[in-house]
């Protein structure tokens, strides 16, 4: 060998000197420099041959590719594993070095054309050598998938999983870990984790040895790209049925928007879980595993896990999407909300786990995605305020109780403020501007979520206004105003959104709800308060005797009648119908007692006081306790 050697490097200063000499004194000086830097480089010795061709040096490159031939030529033909069998992956692998090691030292002579031939044939026997060795990783990778192991990051625990088909673990379907159908195929998949801070060991470490070894002779003999896409061929398959043994569907964006809302919902669930181990967990065990495979060829790790994961990614990535870009119906909000806050906190994990040029555009796309579904969110809110809008003014609610649209809107916004945070970060960052004169004189420095709560509000009170122009009785139109006026308030005060728009805004509206109160009792209370009304003193005993009859007469049936209509009235809050019920008996008992006793001390009607009076003070109050109780006898539940 060292023969050999000294061959070849007497073969590249004969070329050298051949190359760089443009004539036959400029070739002398140089050979005259090799010798006198080396004494191997004698002159005698590279004088020998300075001709197109050289024998010695050809034979030698030869015979050594010969030797490399038998070598190689009998590692690629075994019909078993070379890996089987560490003596024989270690010699294979010494071979292909030295065939790297001769193809590198005699690459200088290519351009000789007899050297030339004989690099070809090394380069023909490399390529055999890297078809048998991307066999051998890919055999090494499936095989190694077969048992792996699951550690917290910490390594306070680590362990071989096990497979038990036990029924119990049959009703495991959100855990990390658990056995498929065919036992050669166990994959990672969901079942309940209380934290995310596992990696998964998916190949044994001397497999990961192996394959690091594989890959350095590849990439080193030009077949990174190769060595990467074998790897990731293996790996993208594992990954992919881990994901679908989450339980996540692969569809479409097309399907997913044309799923039924309620099945949608079971699959945004399963989307979320999935998500989040995938990112948490799965990616992350991927990436190290990458980084131990290629250790030392950052490119080739990078490549190899961004086509690992990019099937995955995108999959998870397109669900998001078709969320962001489907219906703007109020309902689906909440759901919305979820997927929304599952891509933003999981915004770290794509930092960090995509950090490489290759993978820069899923982290991308992940960011468009994410902002998209808060555009889906202000349209959602913007649905509301159109739903808001366009609801019509049709039946009146009976006895002027609670609106439907009350119910619905103050729910809704309860339920959403729970997402407050959320909220807040999706409508700081719109671009969305309410008009200036609907900003319930909050002034500037108002959030932008609490500049929409009280325009969601402001249109909400005009849609009620419109609406109550239904009732032709003033009174009942008063009636409703109040009702939904009052529920409106509890709800505010009671929740998220009393913060938010402000005890100035609390008060103005429970002033409103008093002020119907006010226009309710004049509606209805003050025409029968002026049949009370006592008569001028200096009239004729028998003209006041005959008033006071056809006032009491009046009394009696303007009474009967907004009692019996009022008895079909509703006040849903308790509080608020005792209240109403107190101030109507202060304003009409001291009146009534003071006129039928009036009526008592006349004489000419005294005698028949009995029959004119029909109610008692205490029958009023009776009859006064009855009211607003709705036409079935009740109040009408709040929810």
């Amino acid at each position: 060998m060292a023969e050999n050697g000294e061959e070849k490097l007497l073969a590249v200063a004969r070329h050298i000197a051949k190359t760089l000499g443009q004539n036959d004194t400029m070739a002398d000086d140089i050979l005259q420099i090799f010798s006198n830097f080396d004494g191997r480089f004698s002159r005698d010795k590279l004088s020998e041959k300075m001709v197109d061709e050289d024998p010695r040096g050809r034979a030698t490159l030869e015979r050594t590719l010969n030797s490399f031939d038998r070598q190689i030529s009998h590692y690629v033909a075994f019909d078993h594993p070379i890996w089987a069998d560490m003596a024989d992956s270690s010699a294979f692998l010494d071979a292909i070095d030295e065939l790297i090691g001769t193809i590198r030292d005699w690459s200088p002579m290519a351009a000789e054309k007899s050297f030339g031939a004989c690099l070809v044939r090394a380069d023909d026997l490399m390529q055999q050598a890297m078809f048998r060795l991307e066999d051998e990783f890919k055999s090494l990778v499936e095989r190694g998938a077969e048992s792996f192991e699951v550690s917290r990051n910490n390594h306070e625990s680590t362990g071989n999983l096990s497979f038990d088909s036990d029924d119990e673990n049959e009703e495991n379907e959100e855990g990390i870990l658990h056995n498929g159908a065919d036992l050669d195929h166990q994959i990672p998949i969901a079942q309940p984790i209380t934290d995310y801070d596992i990696v998964i060991d998916a190949l044994p470490s001397g497999t990961i040895n192996d394959l690091h070894e594989i890959s350095k002779r590849m990439v080193a003999a030009g077949f990174g790209k190769e060595c990467s896409h074998v790897y990731s061929t293996c790996r993208r398959e594992f990954l992919e049925e881990s994901i679908s043994r989450l339980g996540l569907q692969k569809l479409s964006i097309d399907e997913v928007q044309k799923m039924p809302w309620q099945e949608l919902e079971d699959e945004i669930e399963r989307w979320i879980k999935a998500a989040n181990v995938a990112l948490r967990i799965l990616f992350p065990s991927e990436r190290r595993l990458c980084d131990r495979v290629f250790f030392g060829f950052s490119s080739a790790a990078d490549l190899s896990f961004m086509e690992v994961c990019r099937g995955s990614t995108i999959q998870l990535l397109n669900f998001a999407d078709a969320i962001a870009i489907g219906s703007r119906s109020p309902e689906r909000l909440f759901k919305v909300l979820d997927v929304f806050e599952t891509l933003r906190d999981l915004m770290p994990e794509f930092d960090y786990v995509f950090s490489d040029q290759y993978c820069l555009v899923l982290r991308n796309e992940a960011i468009t995605i994410w902002k998209r579904l808060g555009e889906a969110i202000r349209g959602i809110f913007m649905e509301l305020e159109n739903l808001i809008r366009r609801d019509p003014a049709k039946a009146a609610v009976p006895g002027g109780g609670l609106h439907p649209i009350t119910r619905y809107v103050m729910n809704y916004l309860r339920a959403a403020c729970r997402s407050r945070q959320t909220l807040e970060q999706v409508f700081d960052e719109s671009n969305v501007v309410v008009p200036s004169n609907k900003l319930d004189d909050r002034g500037s420095s108002s959030s932008s979520m609490s500049v929409q709560m009280a325009w969601i509000m402001e249109l909400l009170e005009s849609n009620l206004e419109v609406k109550s122009k239904i009732y032709r009785d003033s009174a009942l139109c008063s009636v409703f105003m109040m009702n939904n006026g009052r529920y409106i308030v509890q709800k505010v005060k009671d929740s998220e959104l009393g913060s938010l728009l402000g005890d100035d805004w609390i008060r103005k509206h429970t002033a409103k709800v008093r002020q119907y109160c006010t226009n309710y009792q004049r509606s209805s209370w003050n025409k029968i308060l002026g049949t009370l009304k006592l008569d001028n003193s200096s009239l004729a005993s028998n003209a006041i005797a005959k008033s006071m009859k056809e006032k009491i007469k009046s009394f009696n049936l303007q009474f009967e009648e907004v009692c019996k209509t009022q008895s079909t009235w509703v006040v849903f809050d308790e509080q608020l119908r005792e209240e109403l019920r107190i101030s109507v008996s202060r304003l009409l008992s001291p009146a009534y007692i003071n006129f039928i006793g009036r009526l008592q001390c006349i004489p000419e009607l005294g005698r028949n006081a009995d029959r004119l009076i029909r109610y008692g003070p205490e029958d009023i109050e009776a009859r006064i306790n009855e009211l607003f109780e709705g036409a079935s006898g009740s109040s009408g539940g709040r929810k």
